[in-house]
């Protein structure tokens, strides 16, 4: 996209607001129209007072410039701050636009982009485009205006010196368009690496323990340093692109000034301009440095912004998850069925899933065991359409999951995953989001009780009004995996997805979840992820799997009397849990 399609793009968020921008424009460029007035005034005031001596002028003349430089701060700011308030505004639209695109990008767009790149976009390329649609806006308005309307009063004072300032247009063209490539490529070039920058530390933030046990503070150090030092190199790289267009581009001026001058000292000379007209004239000229200085300058704020703005629309054109089903159900049954199922996560890569078919009844309990890397939890990632299948069909009560409508078909289902994400909020605000916060006290308390959550959870210092910190920081593996089985049986949907959901519980709070889980799946059908066997005994039945196959189906005991792939799975097991609680003793 080019910069004219760029901008008119990002103007479009303003739309919203013309009228303050209306306002805004009209305040803008009444103040830059008294930036000619100056100059115009100095004529009749050094002609008229001091040369003439009439004695009206000598009156008017300083109640006419202090009238002028009123009207000019008035209309400066006005235009300066309702263009800064839309400037906020436009911000503000774009990171709430941004962040509602997040919400709706499929996993697979999570999988591709770091954490830090993200959060880049809505931190620091947002501010880019802030600057861009300000100061950029502001300057170019104000003193494109400015200039134009000195150029207009010298045209008038005098044509043909006035012609000579024309001469060195082209030159500042050149240089302008040739800054405006560099400092677009630089620009796009500094955003990727403060992506890389905010991308490492957030990694820091999020593993500072593990940097600490394995004492990696000199690799991160280092890692740190060597983006840190790229945005250092690359900014002064933008400075220097900046600042040198702006010498370039005042050394043309100063020349035109000093043929101006050159050429006026001969006119005066003979008699074909006055004192005042000259004085004018040149003031008139002089005036044209500093906003012609603004203007060279306010290219790096616009090219900054456009490159900024160039991420941020690429991120808003990001297709979401795709949703184009129709068909809705109420409550569901929970009859699943898998057929010829394959997934892949790359189009190279090797299948996860493998042509899997699967057929579970209303009510089931179907625990996933096998080998890590065997696709127990691709496939459960497939059931909520976290993934779409490479190919084959999973359905829901007989409706093929595409065809449901992506928030109908979660509605159904509840998910407990061996990542447990926490939200720093009270631990009340973490179990009512299993319930679109619309559970009551008595709800919460009950799921609270049923995932034998209340008795660590009445010890904390404010009880369900508890802060829990970022990612429930302040509270142990086990209680913070217990407060997200209490959010999922608020929920009270009909499949579940347990996917390693005990792992970080002691023995006793295993037993009392696992009591918990066997009354709640009465009437439901659930899916479970165990990499401990035991905890899976009882299941309806139990399916192994094995590079995205299934190898083995039926009950525990079954299973274990065919003396297959699961019956080692779990002697393997029984053998290492009997050595731990020999070396325990």
């Amino acid at each position: 996209m080019n910069s004219k399609d760029l901008y008119f793009r990002l103007l479009r968020y303003v739309r919203p607001y013309t009228r303050i921008f209306i306002l805004s424009m009209l305040g803008t460029a009444a103040a830059a129209a008294t930036e000619p007035m100056i100059p115009a005034l100095i004529q009749p005031l050094l002609d008229g007072s001091f040369v003439e001596k009439d004695p009206h002028s000598i009156r008017l003349m300083p109640v006419l410039l202090v009238a002028v430089f009123i009207v000019r701060g008035i209309t400066g700011f006005i235009g300066s701050v309702t263009m800064n308030w839309i400037a906020h505004r436009v911000v503000m639209d774009l990171r709430a636009a941004l962040f509602d695109r997040l919400l709706t990008l499929p996993t697979r767009y999570f999988d591709d982009h770091s954490a830090g790149n993200l959060l880049s976009r809505l931190t620091y390329d947002v501010t880019q485009v802030m600057n861009a649609t300000t100061q950029a806006l502001i300057t170019v308005v104000k003193d494109g205006l400015a200039v134009v309307g000195l150029l207009g009063w010298m045209l008038y004072l005098n044509w043909q010196l006035s012609l000579m300032a024309f001469l060195i247009a082209p030159g500042i063209a050149f240089i302008v368009r040739t800054v405006s490539r560099r400092l677009r490529r630089l620009s796009r070039d500094l955003q990727e690496l403060m992506g890389d920058l905010t991308h490492v530390i957030d990694e820091v933030l999020q593993g500072h323990k593990v940097i600490k046990i394995f004492g990696g503070q000199d690799y991160e150090r280092e890692r740190f340093h060597r983006v840190n030092n790229r945005v250092r190199q690359l900014s002064m790289k933008l400075v220097t692109a900046s600042e040198a267009s702006g010498p370039l581009v005042q050394l043309l001026t100063v020349l035109a000034l000093g043929a101006v001058i050159y050429f006026a000292s001969l006119q005066s000379a003979a008699d074909q301009i006055t004192v005042g007209g000259f004085v004018s004239l040149f003031g008139a000229m002089a005036m044209l440095l500093a906003p012609i200085k603004r203007l060279t300058k306010v290219n790096e704020q616009l090219q900054r912004g456009l490159a900024a703005a160039e991420t941020i629309f690429a991120l808003l054109d990001e297709s979401p998850e795709p949703d184009q089903g129709m068909q809705t159900l109420g409550r569901a049954r929970g009859e699943v069925r898998i057929q010829n199922l394959s997934h892949r996560y790359r189009d190279e890569g090797a299948e996860v899933i493998q042509n899997l078919n699967l057929d579970v009844r209303p009510g089931e309990t179907i625990a996933l065991v096998g080998p890590s890397g065997s696709g127990k939890t691709t496939l459960m990632a497939l059931l909520p359409r976290f993934y779409e299948p490479e190919s084959g069909d999973i359905l829901l009560d007989g409706i093929p999951i595409r065809n449901l409508r992506l928030a109908n078909l979660r509605a159904n289902i509840a998910y407990v995953s061996q990542e447990i994400v926490l939200f720093n909020d009270t631990v009340a605000a973490n179990i009512a989001y299993g319930a679109g916060f619309l559970a009551s006290e008595a709800q919460i308390i009950q799921a609270a009780e049923h995932a034998y959550a209340m008795d660590f959870i009445r010890e904390l210092p404010q009880g369900l009004n508890t802060l829990i910190g970022e990612n429930g920081a302040r509270l142990s593996g086990g209680q913070r995996q217990r407060i997200a089985i209490a959010r999922a049986l608020l929920k009270n949907a009909p499949i579940l997805i347990l996917d390693e959901a005990t792992s970080a519980l002691d023995t006793q709070s295993e037993r009392k979840v696992q009591q918990a889980f066997d009354t709640l799946r009465q009437g439901r059908t659930a899916f479970v992820i165990a990499h401990r066997l035991s905890t899976i005994e009882s299941a309806d039945r139990i399916v192994v799997l094995d590079r995205g196959c299934i190898v083995e189906i039926g009950q525990h005991a079954e299973l274990l009397a065919c003396n297959g792939r699961y019956a080692s799975l779990y002697r393997m097991q029984a053998d290492s849990a009997s050595a731990t609680k020999l070396q325990n003793q």
